[in-house]
C-alpha cells in the first residue's frame, strides 16, 4: 500500500501465496512474511539531544513537532547547529541580532510574525509566516518572531556557525534569558 510519509516501503502480506516455483515467487519457504516495522531512528523521539557533532538522520518535522521545550539543541558541530524551539501563543523568540553568523528558521507547525531591520529601533521588514515557511536573517539584522495563533509555534533554526553551546536545553523562554545573562 502506497503511504506518503513513507513511498518506498515494502509491501506488507498478511497471506502470501504459497507458491513453488521460483519464477513466480522467489521465496516459497516464507508463509507469513512480517509486517513492516519502521527503522529504529524513527522512533527515536524519546530523546531530544544534542547528537552532534556524530553523524545524524533524523525526521525533522516529527522531532520539531515533538518538542516542548523553549530550545533544545539537537545538533551542534563545529560550523553548524540546528536547534527545535516551541514557542507559546502569543509569546516571541525575543528581539536579538547575531552580528557574525546567519540564522534559517522553518516553521512546521502555528503561524506569526517574523520582524526584521538594521536597527533595534526599526524592524521595517516583517511578514506573516505559518507552517512550511522559511525565515533566512542575514548577520547583522536585528530580529523577532512573534506566535501570532492559539497553539505552540514549532519550528526549527539553524545557525552557521553555532549560537549556543552544546547540550543546550532552555525548557522556557525565562530559562534561555537567564542564560544568557550569565
Amino acid at each position: 500500500m502506497y503511504n506518503v510519509y513513507n513511498p518506498y516501503s515494502p509491501p506488507c502480506y498478511f497471506n502470501p501465496p504459497m507458491h513453488h516455483d521460483n519464477r513466480t515467487h522467489p521465496y516459497p519457504h516464507w508463509g507469513n512474511m512480517p509486517m513492516y516495522h519502521p527503522p529504529y531512528f524513527w522512533r527515536q523521539f524519546d530523546r531530544l539531544k544534542d547528537y552532534g557533532p556524530e553523524p545524524f538522520v533524523i525526521n525533522i518535522e516529527k522531532a520539531t513537532k515533538q518538542n516542548n521545550t523553549f530550545r533544545t539543541a539537537l545538533w551542534t558541530g563545529e560550523y553548524l547547529q540546528l536547534t527545535l524551539m516551541s514557542i507559546n501563543a502569543g509569546d516571541d523568540i525575543g528581539l536579538e541580532v547575531h552580528p557574525d553568523h546567519d540564522q534559517f528558521i522553518r516553521i512546521e507547525e502555528g503561524m506569526g510574525i517574523v520582524k526584521m531591520g538594521n536597527r533595534k529601533d526599526k524592524l521595517d521588514f516583517q511578514k506573516n509566516v505559518y507552517d512550511n515557511y522559511a525565515i533566512f536573517i542575514p548577520a547583522g539584522k536585528w530580529h523577532n518572531l512573534i506566535n501570532t495563533g492559539h497553539t505552540p509555534l514549532k519550528l526549527y533554526s539553524i545557525y552557521a556557525p553555532p549560537e549556543h553551546p552544546h547540550g543546550t536545553v532552555h525548557k522556557t523562554k525565562e530559562d534561555a534569558e537567564k542564560h544568557h545573562q550569565h
